[in-house]
């Protein structure tokens, strides 16, 4: 039997000295982290929310975020009113590198990354600040082409530390006023069609994804701020771009869609769900619609949005697995705003950390979304039962329209009147039909019932027959009706037969 093996009491250390943070933390957290150049306004919107929020809960008056954009002098400037960054912190707090106070505080940004996202965008970056209560402007600028100059060459052995002590630097001025913080990109690179520079493309994202209000003109909003406003601090940003009209979120009565029928925003559902241990894990609403077909991306409310801190996260299809199939999130409108902190938005902020607690909103959204791809599939068989109407009660005008023109032998004749009869028939069956859309029991019905009467005053055992080829001889009468019963007969149109017969009776009658 062989000895026991006996395991050493101390453990050795091999080698030693302090871990290195290598420069190419500051590309992942930067260029690779930001792939969308418009997700940096998410970010500095973001952090000025925090700061906002900082000031209100100081006693301060904020909440307001101020962007301009300089297509001519490719400049961006954000600067909010909220509690600004004491001149004794302003270096410390810049130039730390995933080491946010926030965590655990329940502010939205809590990474400590979402300031370096200009990096990639620009040639420089500057921040500027004063505090509440201090008349100091703190100013640290960033030199963005001296980094990647550093980031692209691989003999710099520089650590993170060093380089970003070589390309930034820190000015204090005295300036009394009150606070503030601001951001400032300079030399912003064109990037594709260059929406980062577009007023009109910045607006769009921002009134989708930023903590800004309801329009008031949206009929639900009322009752939406009234439920949810207990749980959710709903859109108390004024954000406005190049002194433009505060940004409202896209929600409407009606949204128009180019080329097509606009969208109608009807009755409004409420959601509340349970955490895994009994609290509110999230609150959000569902917006009704007639459900059409998936929405088009142009109206900005496509999808079941997600949002943490009342800021979206991701874009449409980050909840798209709650419904039976996957397609129906395109159909749906509506916000749920997650309220437990351990749904935690990833580091993109483009989706969640998969955990217990996701998975649980998720199970808690099925019936919801069961209720939605439910709405859709009725919506989808009433418009098929519609257009199926359209047809038949088509058909049925184009068939009294012939019996009407009376150019057929009296065996045409019946068999039109059968043909009439038959698509009167099958429109009736379709309008019994349970769950009909809104509008067919009304007008469609009545269209319907006025066919039928026209159908008895043609071809009932009362109606007069009479033909404008009366005038003629017997025979050849005869002879014209059984030709024009032949032409419907045996035409695959009947419009076109009808035309054709109507130009022949107006040359021989």
């Amino acid at each position: 039997m062989s000895a026991p093996i006996r395991l050493a009491k101390k453990s050795e250390v091999v080698g030693g000295g302090p871990a290195v943070v290598g420069k190419d933390v500051l590309e992942l957290l930067s260029t690779a982290m930001y792939v969308d150049p418009l997700t940096i306004y998410r970010e500095y919107v973001q952090n000025a929310a925090d700061a906002v929020d900082h000031a209100r809960a100081s006693g301060l008056k904020a909440g307001s975020i101020a962007i301009s954009l300089d297509a001519a002098a490719r400049t961006v400037t954000i600067r909010d009113d909220g509690a600004g960054i004491p001149a004794a912190e302003f270096r410390r707090v810049l130039t730390s590198v995933g080491a946010s106070a926030k965590r655990g505080t329940g502010a939205r940004g809590f990474r400590g990354v979402g300031r370096l996202s200009g990096l990639a965008y620009a040639r420089g970056l500057t921040f500027q600040s004063r505090a509440a209560g201090e008349d100091n402007v703190s100013t640290m600028t960033w030199n963005c082409q001296a980094l990647r100059t550093a980031l692209r060459d691989p003999t710099d052995a520089r650590d993170l530390a060093s380089i970003i002590d070589a390309i930034t630097m820190t000015t204090i001025a005295k300036d009394a006023g009150e606070p503030f913080f601001e951001v400032r990109l300079e030399g912003v690179a064109r990037q594709g069609d260059d929406r980062v520079m577009s007023p009109g493309a910045v607006a769009d994202y921002l009134s989708e994804i930023a903590p800004v209000p309801l329009d008031p003109r949206f009929a639900p909003t009322a009752s939406i701020v009234e439920t949810l406003g207990g749980s959710v601090g709903l859109g108390d940003l004024e954000i406005t771009i190049n002194g433009g009209e505060p940004l409202t979120r896209p929600f409407r009565d009606e949204i128009p869609i180019e080329g097509g029928r606009p969208l109608r925003l009807r009755e409004v559902a409420f959601v509340e769900v349970p955490s895994v241990d009994g609290g509110i894990g999230a609150v959000g609403w569902v917006a009704h619609h007639d459900y059409e077909g998936a929405i088009h991306p142009s109206t900005h409310v496509r999808g079941l949005r997600v949002r943490a801190g009342d800021v979206q996260i991701g874009e449409a299809g980050v909840l798209a697995d709650i419904f039976p199939e996957t397609r129906f999130d395109a159909w749906t409108v509506g916000e749920i705003h997650v309220l437990d902190p351990r749904i935690i938005p990833n580091g993109r902020r483009d989706d969640f950390e998969r955990n217990v607690h996701l998975a649980n909103l998720k199970n808690h959204l099925a019936p919801l979304g069961r209720d939605v791809a439910n709405r859709c599939r009725t919506s989808s068989r009433d418009r098929k039962r519609l257009r199926d109407l359209e047809l038949e009660q088509a058909a049925a005008r184009e068939g009294l329209a012939v019996l009407a023109q009376g150019g057929l032998n009296t065996a045409g004749h019946d068999r039109m009147a059968l043909t009439v009869e038959l698509s009167l028939m099958r429109a009736e069956k379709l309008l019994g039909e349970p769950d009909l859309v809104d509008g067919a029991d009304g007008s469609v019905r009545n269209d319907v019932a006025a066919l039928r009467d026209q159908l008895e005053q043609l071809a009932g055992s009362d109606a007069p027959k009479s033909s404008p080829l009366d005038r003629l001889s017997k025979d050849r009468r005869d002879w014209y009706e059984e030709m024009f019963s032949l032409i419907y007969e045996c035409s695959v149109n009947r419009a076109a037969a009808k035309s054709l017969v109507d130009r022949m009776i107006s040359k021989i009658a």
